[in-house]
């Protein structure tokens, strides 16, 4: 677990903490966040660390093979089953399965999982017994909100409170801009070793535009980047010219987020006036009509980039400033992380800041 940020510092402690028992782990995050190196750190930290760590993909594996994978089957239970078979479940036991995607399996599935996280007790397919209960810890993840599936009907509440013990969130790359260097360092110097070529030098304007760069990849982005920059590098140097074509191109749009007083349709200056002149909260000024699909996601982002630009870049003062408890801070983050209407906060704290030294500026000149 490589990373300078605070919340790397935070998921380190939280993993440290989940490994000093047996109890459940829901891991949560975007694709390529870094879940299952999360597990992996979990489990080697814990007292089960000599025993075997089984990770399974709910979401690579077909509901009709899933069940056999996880309980294993009994020779002659379905057509190819030619001997008894154990699952992974069984093969884990003493160690930990990871779940990864728990998310995506189907509601049949969820009830067989749920019944085995109750008794620990394993039925093999086609078996008409059940084997001794096996001593296994679960750690599971998904890049879903199980509280809408829960909502929708797709996932079952009863098993998201047997799975979420302990929680553990991480952040996507773009909010914990502190990683991207030691990551991207880490990287380079993997690959070098791995393909036989000397560690590459990186110049100052391409670190400017890794570090600009949103990442909608995460991590698993930038490691293919990095792979990419090792095979790419010339006389052991990268320039700004080496870069992927998407990195460049992100660098040269212009977003919303520096733009200090968006100038498009004025509803966003009239939703805005409404939250910071009275005391309408944004749950109903925004989130309704935006759920009703009478707002749209550019609006919502300017309005996001107003509330930024007058909190210079503070989330959790934005909360305040659109009239929510501060409770709702999780819930809010997590609703415009969903609809992809979060704004990054950096360049507000930049913007105001060169603002705030123009007057002082003048009157030393002065």
């Amino acid at each position: 677990m490589i990373g300078a940020s605070e919340a790397t510092r935070t998921i380190i402690e939280d993993a440290d903490c989940a490994a000093r028992s047996d109890a459940k782990v829901l891991i949560t995050g975007e694709s390529g966040v870094g879940k299952e190196v999360v597990a992996r750190l979990v489990h080697q930290r814990s007292a089960r660390s000599s025993s075997p760590l089984v990770t399974i993909n709910c979401a690579g594996v077909p509901d009709s093979l899933l069940e056999s994978e996880l309980f294993g089957h009994v020779k002659g239970s379905f057509t190819d089953a030619y001997r008894d078979k154990r699952g992974w479940l069984e093969s884990a036991n003493g160690g930990t399965v990871f779940m990864d995607e728990v998310g995506e399996m189907t509601m049949r599935m969820q009830a067989m999982l749920l019944r085995f996280l109750e008794t620990g007790e394993i039925q093999r397919v086609g078996s008409d017994r059940r084997l001794p209960p096996v001593d296994v810890r679960v750690i599971t993840a998904t890049n879903r909100r199980l509280y809408d599936a829960i909502a929708d009907k797709t996932f079952r509440e009863d098993l998201y409170y047997r799975l979420n013990v302990v929680h553990i969130e991480i952040p996507p790359l773009r909010e914990r801009c502190d990683d991207i260097l030691p990551l991207m360092r880490h990287f380079l110097q993997r690959f070098s070793q791995a393909h036989r070529r000397p560690m590459p030098e990186v110049a100052a304007d391409a670190w400017d535009a890794l570090l600009e760069y949103r990442w909608p990849g995460n991590v698993r982005e930038l490691k293919n980047v990095a792979e990419r920059l090792v095979l790419k590098a010339r006389d052991g140097s990268i320039g700004l010219e080496a870069l992927p074509s998407e990195i460049l191109r992100d660098r040269r749009e212009v977003p919303v987020a520096m733009m200090p007083t968006p100038a498009t349709s004025p509803i966003h200056e009239e939703l805005f006036a409404r939250l910071t002149s009275g005391s309408e909260s944004f749950w109903s000024v925004v989130y309704e009509p935006f759920i009703a699909r009478d707002l749209t996601r550019r609006t919502l982002r300017e309005i996001v980039s107003l509330g930024l630009w007058q909190t210079r870049g503070n989330y959790r003062m934005l909360v305040t400033l659109f009239n929510m408890p501060e409770r709702d801070y999780k819930r809010f983050l997590h609703f415009l992380r969903k609809h992809q209407c979060h704004v990054p906060f950096q360049e507000f704290r930049m913007m105001r800041t060169g603002v705030d030294r123009e007057p002082q500026d003048a009157r030393r000149s002065a």
